[in-house]
């Protein structure tokens, strides 16, 4: 069983450790002193280590659910009814461990970034928008099992922090050539695009990355799209900028096999997971949801037809 890292700071979403930890009456002395051991004396200490041994528990019971399902508890809405109906078209969502051997997969910075609100919406909005007769929830996948190739199309978040082991790199590698789909969506600047690559290069070390020109088949299987703008992440509603870190301009890039299909779609220094995540709030501009929802539906229509 892989060992999960949790950053502190994704933590701090869901509780506060030092009111957790401390009686209410020490903690702003404790505050101050920063020094939990000679604090904890006696009846306090005895305390504060039930609280935290309990807390302990709880984290670890958290976490073994999050190995074996992929997500927090919490973090799901209740599922539509017609959840598991069978459709000709199912999102799915690549799990993979990040680089340094966590999963990542808290909700901010791994593989579940998003998910499953951006899956679900999206997916709402290909039913209305097209005839497609898609899924109306996502498939959690991962590399560690042939069921990856009963799901032909699949979207990987985060992925300049991916990382693959040999066997992994050799399923993906074999699910791309033999007809699968992957969109690879929300990684920003020079040192993510290098992570991004190395683990592609163990899929594919001797496949190029191209830039796609306007003219390219994906970009016109449905929606024209000859006019592309940067996708920002939610963080737009309140810097007012479009890239993060230094990927100031988006890139729309491919891999591709030895006849020409596009095996892999790159999105670099964009993020289509927010614009479809948070379409539905009014503080994030509309257009960039619109256009979001516009290259996702091509890259679905591409993908399932080549």
């Amino acid at each position: 069983m892989r060992a999960i890292e949790v950053e502190l700071t994704d933590w701090e979403y869901y509780q506060d450790f030092e009111r957790l930890l401390l009686p209410a009456a020490r903690y702003r002395e404790w505050k101050g002193r920063r020094n939990f051991v000679t604090m904890a004396l006696g009846r306090n200490m005895r305390i504060c280590r039930r609280r935290l041994l309990l807390l302990v528990l709880a984290s670890s019971t958290v976490l073994l659910a999050f190995q074996r399902d992929g997500f927090p508890p919490w973090q799901f809405e209740d599922a539509p009814t017609e959840a598991h109906e069978k459709a000709e078209f199912t999102f799915g969502r690549l799990r993979f461990a990040a680089s340094g051997g966590s999963w990542g997969g808290w909700r901010r910075m791994g593989w579940s970034e998003d998910f499953p609100k951006a899956d679900r919406q999206f997916m709402e909005g290909v039913r209305r928008l097209t005839r497609i007769d898609g899924r109306s929830t996502e498939k959690v996948l991962d590399l560690d099992s042939d069921e990856i190739f009963n799901w032909p199309w699949i979207y990987a978040v985060n992925v300049g922090r991916w990382d693959f082991t040999e066997a992994q790199a050799k399923r993906m590698r074999e699910y791309l050539l033999r007809g699968g789909f992957l969109v690879a969506d929300n990684f920003h600047g020079a040192a993510e695009w290098e992570t991004f690559l190395a683990g592609m290069h163990k899929v594919f070390p001797d496949r190029q990355v191209e830039d796609l020109k306007n003219t390219d088949e994906i970009f016109h299987v449905l929606y024209d799209l000859d006019e592309r703008f940067q996708i920002p992440g939610y963080q737009y509603i309140w810097t007012g900028r479009t890239y993060e870190r230094d990927g100031i301009e988006p890139h729309w890039r491919a891999i591709r096999d030895d006849k020409g299909r596009i095996l892999v779609a790159i999105c670099h220094n964009m993020h289509l997971g927010d614009a479809w995540e948070h379409a539905d709030d009014p503080r994030y501009p509309e257009r960039f949801s619109s256009l979001a929802y516009r290259l996702g539906i091509n890259y679905i229509v591409y993908g399932m037809t080549h």
